[in-house]
């Protein structure tokens, strides 16, 4: 096993990597902005580097100043959890270059996968469902109105290097698309660098389902299940659920064995996410991206599958077998993760602060993974998330009736939170049926 890690991440990720390397007995090393000096997963590793100011982009983000960290500490291997530097092909070569372990897929399938366009037609040469949609760039608005008609609207105007819910506007008509990609092109181009943009038919009622895959040191790619993540404001997940409601058993075959295939098709290594769109009325189902990382929602899949997904990735990385038997995986029971956000709960705007309580819930079935404590600060400078309520049971109902419990006892206050919204999501009738889909937030507002 790898002997010394580098945390390259904030919160509660770093947090919950740190958690699982002190179990297996291996050293951990945090890096830190000044503005996150006080946060437990600096004091909870076993040594704490300051990579520079609260600007993610002079510290988390800054790839001299953590390389220098990991050789001043002589880690043996980095784990950058998700966002920042973790879909940054560029670091994970120079991590290697280094002569360090890269705890993630390779730089080749990062960089496969990091533009949807060639992600989509990869995925179409795999033999993986895809939408309709262009095969490369809208190079300007005539094109953009042209794959339109072809495809037929509504359409999806989306940044090809996007990520992360941002990037993208639905266009109604010829009239709306002209709006829409002026845009999503000038947004992707002050916000990635590149202002490349792909057109692909949009599903006005549809469903978020993806499937966690893990690249195995021996060259296999298997499937841990899906995870059913249709809540969202803005494009953004706010609840994740394992098993999907959604998905019978012969989709469920269908869905795993395209996201091996996916895996597959770029030879990855690691954990990472197939991420598609399912059409519930006909049961189709799309390929929308692949995550090359570890997932906000990973935990759902942790308490399903009873793995530890980042003691798999850090076995991975080291060339190690994992602790499951692949042929044998089988899920038990249900999980519901809800992103405790600093938000107010009705537009979903950020709402930082000082925390001034911080009570956790507890009891069978109630994981919390946070990132604060009480008398720490929510700062502007970084994603609202504070902590994820992960709860699970025998069955979905017995898992709701837990995360309702765990929402009343959750005692927060300071910043603004969405904590009354998932009180009242979880007793809204769409979800309790678990027939609902990616607008059901919007209705309830």
């Amino acid at each position: 096993m790898i002997e010394s890690l580098l945390v390259v991440n904030r919160g509660e990720i770093a947090r919950r990597i740190i958690r699982t390397a002190k179990r297996l007995g291996v050293r951990a090393v945090a890096v830190h902005s000044e503005a996150d000096a006080g946060l437990p997963f600096v004091t909870e590793a076993d040594q704490a580097v300051c990579v520079g100011p609260a600007n993610p982009a002079q510290s988390y983000r800054n790839v001299e100043a953590v390389l220098a960290a990991a050789k001043s500490t002589g880690v043996q291997a980095i784990h950058p959890g998700y966002g920042f530097l973790s879909e940054n092909a560029d670091f994970a070569q120079a991590v290697a270059a280094s002569g360090l372990l890269w705890v993630g897929p390779g730089p080749d399938a990062i960089t496969a996968m990091g533009d949807k366009i060639n992600a989509r037609n990869l995925m179409a040469a795999a033999g993986v469902p895809v939408a309709p949609g262009t095969t490369e760039p809208a190079a300007d608005l005539a094109a953009a109105v042209n794959a339109a008609a072809e495809i037929g609207y509504p359409v999806m105007v989306k940044a090809a290097a996007g990520g992360g819910g941002m990037g993208m506007g639905i266009a109604d008509d010829e009239t709306a698309l002209r709006t829409e990609y002026d845009k999503v092109r000038a947004f992707a181009e002050r916000m990635f660098g590149d202002g490349s943009v792909l057109i692909e038919r949009y599903f006005p009622r549809v469903r978020h389902v993806e499937v966690q895959i893990l690249g195995l040191a021996d060259g296999r790619v298997v499937a841990l299940g899906e995870r059913e993540c249709s809540v969202q404001r803005r494009n953004q997940k706010l609840v994740e659920e394992s098993p999907s409601p959604a998905v019978t058993s012969e989709l469920r075959s269908r869905f795993l064995a395209a996201a091996v295939r996916a895996g597959e098709a770029v030879g990855y290594r690691n954990a990472g996410t197939v991420e598609c769109l399912l059409d519930p009325t006909t049961g189709e189902f799309f390929f929308l991206e692949m995550n090359t990382r570890l997932q906000v929602e990973h935990p759902v899949t942790e308490l399903v599958y009873g793995v530890d997904l980042v003691e798999e990735q850090l076995r991975v990385a080291a060339g190690l077998p994992p602790t499951f038997d692949p042929d044998t995986l089988t899920p038990r029971g249900h999980a519901i993760e809800l992103r405790i956000n600093a938000e107010d709960p009705k537009r979903f705007l950020p709402g930082p602060g000082a925390i001034t309580t911080w009570t956790e819930p507890a009891g069978e079935g109630v994981r919390v993974d946070s990132g604060y404590v009480a008398g720490n600060t929510v700062t502007p400078f970084y994603d609202s998330l504070m902590a994820k309520l992960i709860v699970s049971g025998a069955d979905r109902a017995e898992a709701i009736s837990r995360a309702r419990a765990a929402v009343a006892q959750f005692q927060l206050a300071g910043p603004k939170n969405n904590l009354p919204f998932f009180a009242e999501l979880l007793d809204n009738p769409e979800f309790l049926s678990g027939d609902y889909d990616t607008g059901i937030v919007s209705r309830m507002r």
